[in-house]
Protein backbone atom coordinates (compact mmCIF):
# COMPACT_ATOMS: atom_id res chain seq x y z
CA UNK A 1 0.00 0.00 0.00
CA UNK A 2 2.85 2.44 0.73
CA UNK A 3 4.00 1.75 -2.75
CA UNK A 4 1.29 2.66 -4.52
CA UNK A 5 1.25 6.29 -2.54
CA UNK A 6 4.39 7.09 -3.21
CA UNK A 7 3.90 5.79 -6.91
CA UNK A 8 0.97 8.32 -6.85
CA UNK A 9 2.89 11.41 -5.60
CA UNK A 10 5.43 10.91 -8.14
CA UNK A 11 3.33 10.62 -10.72
CA UNK A 12 3.35 13.64 -13.04
CA UNK A 13 1.34 12.54 -15.72
CA UNK A 14 -1.55 14.93 -14.53
CA UNK A 15 0.13 17.89 -13.81
CA UNK A 16 1.06 17.56 -17.48
CA UNK A 17 -2.68 17.58 -18.77
CA UNK A 18 -3.32 20.43 -16.84
CA UNK A 19 -1.00 22.07 -17.94
CA UNK A 20 -1.43 21.35 -21.44
CA UNK A 21 -5.45 22.27 -20.82
CA UNK A 22 -4.29 25.66 -19.63
CA UNK A 23 -2.20 26.01 -22.80
CA UNK A 24 -4.96 25.41 -24.58
CA UNK A 25 -7.10 27.84 -22.43
CA UNK A 26 -5.15 30.64 -23.11
CA UNK A 27 -4.88 29.85 -26.83
CA UNK A 28 -8.50 29.28 -27.12
CA UNK A 29 -9.33 32.70 -25.53
CA UNK A 30 -6.69 34.55 -27.38
CA UNK A 31 -8.31 33.48 -30.63
CA UNK A 32 -11.89 34.35 -29.41
CA UNK A 33 -10.59 37.93 -28.28
CA UNK A 34 -8.86 38.34 -32.35
CA UNK A 35 -12.07 37.13 -33.86
CA UNK A 36 -14.24 39.70 -31.95
CA UNK A 37 -11.60 42.29 -32.91
CA UNK A 38 -11.36 41.17 -36.53
CA UNK A 39 -15.32 41.15 -36.14
CA UNK A 40 -15.74 44.76 -35.56
CA UNK A 41 -13.30 46.06 -38.00
CA UNK A 42 -15.39 44.34 -40.64
CA UNK A 43 -18.45 45.54 -39.37
CA UNK A 44 -16.94 49.15 -39.48
CA UNK A 45 -15.49 48.28 -43.14
CA UNK A 46 -19.00 46.74 -44.64
CA UNK A 47 -21.09 49.86 -42.61
CA UNK A 48 -18.87 52.29 -44.70
CA UNK A 49 -19.90 50.51 -47.85
CA UNK A 50 -23.26 50.80 -47.15
CA UNK A 51 -23.44 54.45 -46.31
CA UNK A 52 -21.23 54.73 -49.40
CA UNK A 53 -23.69 52.94 -52.01
CA UNK A 54 -26.76 54.93 -50.54
CA UNK A 55 -25.02 58.00 -51.04
CA UNK A 56 -24.30 56.93 -54.83
CA UNK A 57 -27.74 55.76 -55.53
CA UNK A 58 -29.44 58.22 -54.25
CA UNK A 59 -27.63 61.48 -56.12
CA UNK A 60 -29.81 63.93 -57.15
Amino acid sequence: MNKMIRRFLKDENGATAIEYGLIIALISLAIVAGVGGLADQLEFLWGDNNSEINKGLNFH
